[in-house]
């Protein structure tokens, strides 16, 4: 065996509501507590067995897989919700947990099994599933009113997950290569091709009751690369590599000469200055930048370049909230806290800065900044943010506010992140694959 943003809009429309009541304990960055002084490797360590559990202990009772979110105070919120892309985050998450020792590797085996058979026998619509799916039945979700069929964003950070599973897996018991197989026909059988709408592009959903009425374009720069990884690597619904070009990087218009604190940004992130940091995050996962360019980018340059803007905007502190600095940054996509107190959701970047930190910006960017990402953790760790599953989604010293809530996908990147910058765990597997190898040959990558 081998051991190795644009839907933000809707995004916010469906999770911006306070939808689940529950005792906040104020964040007191006065508290005199005696705090236990963690070693970089013990922070790493606890933040990883805790953030598993999300996945583990909180998974969705019947399929096994993610839940969208998990409020340790309304557990029964959203109870069923199964999210695709953060289901295929923990996929990677569970691999960890076996590497590390949470479960065992037969333990493993058999919760992943249980994840991909209920995936084989859920709604899929030309091979891609949708962005929610009813965990006791397999029947979509609608994420909005047109948002009722395939999302191939979501679809691409599930397939991530598959990838991983079948190199993982292949080659050890029968079990196992049976586990690997099936992880190897559940991507291959996205028609990435249709989503092409027979154009040089990729559109994020079809519905079958709607088609491609939503018209969104992935185009970048943001999250959504590995869409285009895959439909290159598919060796039976192939995506044609100008829908890459053409689409994604706009004939050459994605690359930008503007820079930041002096820091270049090389290219432009959808028009937003520098984009929230699961950028630099969701595709990366197993897609490794270390040493991945085309003829637009550095990838590596880049997500590092997009982390320490970030940090660099948090230790400037241009609005003066309580708390930013070297030890208290990062701005992404997470649960917010509204102008009236309540909670919500939002995109947060040095563009769009409320005085809410999102510990995931941080940790998850730990491969790019080693030192200011684990001085970050201990921050954290040391003001009571590390819950049952993690650290909090959300929390803003500005406001002496934490949100005790969790979203998977905050959650996946913390762990596999971490792991990826211990061991190179889920880097070392995706880069294996021989498909993943192909499309990006096909795109003109080097890596």
């Amino acid at each position: 065996m081998k051991k190795l943003s644009f839907i933000l809009l809707l995004l916010i429309i469906s999770c911006g509501k306070d939808d689940g009541p529950g005792y906040q304990e104020p964040y007191n960055p006065n508290d005199d507590d005696p705090v236990v002084q963690l070693t970089d490797d013990e922070i790493m360590d606890l933040t990883q067995q805790q953030t598993f559990k999300y996945f583990w202990d909180y998974a969705e009772s019947n399929s096994g897989a993610a839940r969208e979110r998990y409020h340790p105070n309304d557990p029964s919120n959203s109870q069923n919700v199964v999210t695709v892309g953060g289901s295929g985050f923990g996929l990677m998450a569970i691999l960890v947990g076996i590497e590390r020792g949470y479960i065992s590797q037969s333990e493993g085996v058999t919760r992943l099994t249980q994840i991909l058979n209920f995936f084989e026998s859920a709604d899929r619509f030309h091979g891609a599933w949708p962005h929610w799916l009813d965990g006791g039945t397999g029947n979509v979700i609608p994420f909005s009113s047109q948002d009722d069929g395939g999302d191939i964003v979501e679809t691409a950070f599930l397939v991530q997950g598959l990838i991983c599973v079948k190199e993982y897996f292949e080659g050890g018991t029968t079990e196992e290569d049976a586990l690997a197989a099936k992880a190897d026909a559940l991507w291959k059988g996205v028609e990435w091709n249709w989503y092409t709408n027979n154009e040089n592009k990729l559109l994020w959903h079809w519905s079958p009751n709607n088609g491609f009425a939503i018209n969104l374009e992935l185009k970048g720069y943001n999250e959504t690369l590995l869409a285009f990884i895959f439909g290159a690597a598919s060796p039976d619904h192939t995506m044609p590599s100008e829908a890459y070009h053409q689409g994604w990087a706009s004939s050459g218009n994605i690359v930008s000469s503007a820079t930041q604190y002096n820091i270049p940004l090389i290219l432009d992130h959808a028009g937003t200055g520098t984009g929230p940091l699961f950028w630099a995050h969701y595709s990366y996962l197993g897609l490794d930048p270390s040493n991945l360019s085309d003829q637009y980018a550095n990838y590596w340059d880049l997500n590092v370049n997009h982390t320490r803007i970030n940090y660099q905007y948090c230790v400037d502190n241009p609005s003066n909230y309580v708390s930013y600095g070297q030890d208290c940054w990062g701005l992404t996509a997470s649960y917010t806290r509204n102008a009236d107190g309540s909670v919500g959701y939002s995109a947060h970047d040095p563009e769009n800065d409320t005085g809410v930190i999102s510990p995931t910006a941080a940790v998850s960017s730990i491969p790019y900044t080693p030192a200011q990402s684990l001085a970050a953790m201990h921050f954290f760790y040391e003001n009571d943010l590390m819950g049952p599953a993690g650290f909090y989604d959300a929390f803003s010293p500005q406001y002496s506010w934490v949100t005790e809530r969790y979203l998977a996908i905050d959650q996946g990147p913390q762990i596999i992140m971490i792991e990826n910058h211990r061991s190179g765990l889920l880097w070392n597997l995706f880069m294996q694959n021989e498909d993943v190898q192909n499309g990006l040959d096909a795109l003109g990558f080097t890596y």
